[in-house]
């Protein structure tokens, strides 16, 4: 049977977890309008009846601000140099910029098989999508090419074809039944954080970490307990918002998402609290889970 790792590489808010949970038809990885809500390795498997594809949705490759960053670029290389096939994720609908290049400059280092897929051609005419391909070639010799749309494209049968020929023979390395590589704990902690990404805006998304810190049974439902942590006391005002309306929106906006996770009804308990700059805390982020990397 054919057997191997694909790497999703590109920006931040190309597209990457939304072609993931598309390619696997399951959410496996949180998604939001806001750049950089990826943080760490997701891994998904593709169950095939002669083959399986282990899927790595990376965090978007970017200039790094701050330590977590730092870290969260080291570990997108890192998993795409150990990989059978690297699909670069790009958004087309958008000009080529300083942050592409960067991406570029990382992805000719390699000396794995590199697939274009230039994403979101829902939000353009054909003859920009034929445009933007054929300037993308003129910057590196891709093994292969696909326009998609991972909001709106249901049928990948190409894509995955495709990619099956530059895996190589080998036994599964996942059960048959396993789609994910995931903890659940950190599972429900993307779900809880995807939900504060959506209800919060400016600064407060990228100052937040979440951490799940008990999760049991009870009778007929789960009860939850979980951390929020923020970098500044006017960042938890703003999570908690005023009477508490806000994060009584994100408890039940959560509650639903862990309840499909789950399987059952879910009571969550969530609190919010300070901690300055945990993003440049190497054991923060690794407590926390995000851009786990080999040092």
């Amino acid at each position: 049977m054919k057997s191997g790792f694909v790497a999703l590489a590109g920006r931040p808010n190309a597209g990457k977890s939304t072609l993931l949970n598309a390619l696997l038809q399951e959410k496996l990885a949180i998604v939001s309008p806001k750049p950089q809500t990826t943080r760490s390795e997701i891994r998904g498997i593709l169950n095939l009846e002669d083959a399986q594809i282990i899927f790595t949705d990376t965090p978007g490759i970017h200039k790094p601000g701050h330590r977590l960053e730092t870290r969260m670029n080291k570990q997108a290389s890192n998993v795409i140099q150990g990989v059978d096939v690297v699909y670069l994720v790009v958004d087309g609908s958008v000009p080529f910029s300083s942050g592409d290049e960067y991406v570029l400059r990382m992805i000719r280092q390699l000396d794995v098989p590199v697939f274009l897929l230039l994403n979101k051609i829902d939000l353009m005419p054909r003859e920009k999508v034929l445009k933007v391909l054929s300037s993308w070639q003129k910057r590196y010799d891709f093994a292969e090419f696909f326009p998609v749309s991972a909001a709106k494209q249901g049928d990948f049968e190409d894509l995955i074809k495709t990619t099956l020929k530059y895996l190589p023979e080998g036994e599964a390395m996942y059960p048959q039944d396993v789609t994910n590589a995931e903890p659940l704990n950190f599972r429900m902690a993307e779900l809880i954080r995807e939900k504060i990404l959506y209800c919060t805006e400016e600064e407060v998304p990228h100052a937040t970490a979440v951490l799940v810190e008990d999760s049991r049974f009870a009778e007929d439902h789960y009860e939850v307990r979980a951390l929020v942590m923020v970098e500044k006391q006017g960042q938890k005002a703003i999570v908690i918002g005023r009477q508490g309306k806000m994060i009584g929106r994100i408890i039940s906006q959560s509650e639903k998402e862990l309840e499909k996770l789950l399987g059952a009804p879910v009571a969550l308990d969530l609190y919010v609290r300070v901690e300055e700059e945990w993003r440049d805390r190497d054991h923060r982020i690794t407590e926390y889970g995000y851009g786990n990397i080999d040092e």
